[in-house]
């Protein structure tokens, strides 16, 4: 089978999109459907369905994405086998990231990394963590640099890089504002709150450290932006916890007994892939 053909096919069939499988290869979309075409020709099968504009993997795609992962993700593997050997920093290097890390903590590392090894190109992609994770363990992305996982899933080895304390805040004329001396935290319980989406793992810091006090949020607005959260709450929609880096006037730190928020952010990649000596540069980089 040709390689190609695999790749665009997995891309195909892991984005539900020829235009967006195009984007990812730098191709076409003719460039793309004639691959598909070309492999469903080989094959003597068709592999995708398009039903009412979305695409869709028939049996026989089905059948064949875990193969063609496998046979891609071993060539990968010999070729950074063999492209390490030399030592030398220098290729292609595929990374996730979120858009809160790319904002605020990403700029300053990769300052010095390119600067450092220039014959790097940096495939770099903004995606929530969760994505993040699942594009390392899908083979899809070589690194991640994400809000690490509570529990790091087998498949995946996590590099803790920062500690990102998270503390409570409310607009600067929220009631909650105006209580002298720490909050207590039933008070919370009284006030919509603003949080991030069901399902991440920011969400599931802030829910779990409330439960352990037998609380649970009044949730009136989530949104997977952090920065989109403190623009809500400084207009008094709602409070939340956001990392201390995101505190600025328009909101006010609430100070609270008995309640620690805390989330790790740093490096995920697959427990049977070699690291590129690029991506090792880069997580030795960001080592303090």
């Amino acid at each position: 089978m040709d390689v190609n053909a695999l790749q665009a096919f997995t891309a195909v069939a892991e984005l539900s999109s020829f235009s967006e499988a195009a984007a990812r290869l730098h191709l076409t979309q003719p460039a793309v459907s004639k691959r598909i075409r070309q492999l469903e020709g080989e094959l003597g099968r068709r592999l995708f369905d398009r039903v009412a504009r979305r695409v869709q993997l028939t049996e026989a795609g089905h059948a064949l994405l875990p193969g063609a992962r496998r046979i891609l993700l071993e060539l990968d593997e010999s070729r950074r086998r063999l492209a390490n050997l030399s030592g030398h920093v220098a290729g292609t290097l595929s990374i996730g990231t979120s858009h809160h890390i790319g904002l605020h903590r990403l700029p300053a590392l990769l300052r010095g990394y390119t600067r450092r090894y220039p014959e790097v190109d940096l495939d770099l992609r903004f995606l929530d963590s969760e994505a993040g994770c699942a594009a390392v363990e899908h083979g899809d992305l070589e690194l991640a640099l994400v809000t690490l996982p509570p529990e790091t899933p087998p498949q995946l080895v996590s590099t803790p890089v920062w500690d990102d304390p998270l503390t409570l805040v409310a607009a600067v004329d929220h009631p909650l504002a105006a209580i002298h001396g720490p909050v207590a935290l039933a008070q919370l319980a009284e006030y919509p709150a603003i949080l991030p989406a069901i399902g991440t793992y920011t969400r599931g810091v802030i829910e779990r450290a409330l439960a352990t006090h037998g609380l649970k949020p009044k949730v009136r607005l989530d949104t997977n932006y952090l920065e989109t959260i403190r623009s809500m709450v400084s207009i008094g929609l709602g409070w939340s916890a956001l990392p201390e880096i995101l505190v600025d006037s328009s909101i006010k730190s609430l100070s609270t007994e008995g309640l620690r928020l805390r989330r790790t952010l740093g490096f995920v990649r697959h427990r049977e892939r070699t690291l590129s000596n690029a991506a090792a540069a880069l997580i030795d980089s960001a080592r303090p």
